[in-house]
């Protein structure tokens, strides 16, 4: 059978959008030959819907923008994913759901079986599970059709399950002859391997061709990579969409083809592809055109304008010097060569005579200031400069926080915490340096300085990061 994947960047909740981006996509799939077009799942509503699902209005216009894709149907089939409803009375009666269409009518419809509720995943909260599952025929082939987590309970490749039941196994034991599985799975490094052995598994186990379909784009914390995957009946992957970025992918089951042995990029080219594309994606979809960072003379801050020159280009990033009396001659020199070698605009202002006054005002009623106090006032005026610039100008303030520190507290509250994306929250402090290096492996971006030096708050003298937590190779 000939397929056509559309890996698609849906909108949560913008329901016509969506209706659109499938019904164009069905149409390039016509025009390409396809005998079934596939769409990732939830693709109507974005995922994930969260409460939008519990809506009664919204769950109305999701069933007739359903209808309206399957009046537009021919011949040629059509499967997308959408919530659906039953009236058994029992649970929440909403379920996560693949359409398949043809001839102008909704002709099949399966339910997601295995409903996942750990991690970022909270969809028992809102869907029930499949009672069955069917195999339907359809040009000859006997469709085995599942939903993301479905397929991630094999017996033959998993020690340890999380479920009793195995759809997969379930569809076979019906003689299915196609697999296919549409999917909304967040990106997390190494999850697309992981990914690609299990279903390699599954295929040569069970001799059967796979078509996997990906949602790409993000959606605030979660980020979906795409790198939709075909494989043929001996568990050989074939065909293999783009990572972060909309594909269409062409996989004829009947067709020999070349086996794709090496789709992986470095740790570093990867995470720092998916920083990018999660910034430019928040950006996008929330219309922020312009990003504001505060610049120490860093690593973290640093690689954080980095990241946004990378989505916003360097016209869209602006960044503020705020040095104290404990800022070093070098930060703000490192800091000035950063500037230039990204093509950034940039202010300098000083925060000393705000902290000096504040101290002097505080001063009847603190009598004696302590040390941490003056630190994290120095941190907390800066986010005070920081979220005026914002206001007044109307950019997102990107907070450069990394994981070691948010691990452990090691911030100041009002402070540096103060922004609208923590765009390196969740990369360990050895993972900055590691694609500080990837960044500068063609030329120097972040002066080698930055790198090098020990990292230091700078909140007081001769300070480093060391002073109040252990080695970061050891933390991490």
């Amino acid at each position: 059978m000939k397929l056509a994947l559309c890996q698609i960047d849906p909108i949560i909740g913008d329901i016509e959008y969506n209706k659109n981006k499938i019904l164009n996509g069905y149409k390039k799939g016509i025009e390409a030959g396809a005998e079934l077009v596939i769409f990732p799942e939830l693709s109507l509503v974005g995922y994930p819907p969260l409460d939008l699902v519990e809506k009664k209005e919204f769950r109305l216009a999701v069933d007739k923008a359903a209808k309206e894709i399957a009046a537009q149907t021919n011949s040629v089939g059509l499967i997308f994913g959408s919530i659906t409803e039953d009236d058994d009375r029992i649970g929440t009666d909403i379920h996560n759901s693949a359409l398949l269409c043809y001839d102008g009518k909704v002709q099949f419809i399966q339910h997601k079986t295995l409903i996942p509720n750990y991690d970022v995943f909270d969809e028992m909260r809102y869907f029930d599970p499949s009672k069955e599952v069917y195999v339907h025929e359809f040009k000859g082939e006997r469709l085995g059709i599942s939903i993301c987590e479905d397929i991630w309970n094999d017996a033959d490749y998993w020690y340890r399950r999380r479920y009793t039941r195995d759809p997969i196994q379930e569809l076979i034991q019906q003689h299915t002859t196609l697999l296919i599985n549409i999917s909304a799975s967040p990106y997390s490094y190494g999850k697309r391997q992981a990914r690609k052995d299990m279903l390699s598994t599954l295929c040569r186990t069970d001799n059967l061709p796979l078509a996997y379909t990906c949602c790409v784009g993000a959606q605030t914390d979660l980020i979906f990579d795409g790198a939709s995957m075909c494989f043929d009946k001996k568990g050989r992957l074939v065909k293999v969409g783009k990572t972060f970025e909309e594909d269409f992918i062409l996989f004829d089951t009947n067709s020999d083809h070349d086996e794709i042995k090496n789709c992986e990029a470095s740790y570093e080219e990867e995470v720092f592809k998916a920083l990018v594309y999660g910034l430019k994606e928040y950006c996008t979809k929330l219309k922020f055109s312009r990003v504001l960072i505060g610049l120490s003379g860093g690593i973290d801050s640093a690689l954080v304008a980095c990241i946004a020159v990378e989505a916003l280009g360097a016209k869209n990033v602006h960044v503020l010097l705020m040095p104290s009396k404990y800022s070093s001659e070098g930060s703000i020199t490192d800091s000035e060569k950063l500037i230039k070698n990204l093509g950034i605009s940039s202010d300098n202002i000083s925060i000393q005579p705000v902290v000096d006054k504040t101290i002097s005002q505080l001063k009847p009623a603190l009598k004696n200031i302590k040390g941490i106090t003056e630190e994290n006032l120095q941190a907390r005026i800066r986010g005070l400069y920081l979220m005026a610039y914002s206001n007044n100008e109307g950019h997102l303030l990107l907070t450069t926080g990394n994981k070691s520190e948010m691990a452990v507290g090691y911030a100041t509250l009002y402070g540096d915490m103060a922004g609208g994306l923590a765009v390196i929250a969740d990369v360990y402090k050895t993972d900055v340096y590691k694609i500080a290096n990837y960044i500068n492996r063609e030329r120097e971006i972040i002066p080698e300085a930055i790198i090098t030096k020990p990292p230091s708050a700078e909140l007081k003298p001769n300070q480093t990061d060391q002073d109040t937590l252990p080695p970061y190779d050891l933390l991490d």
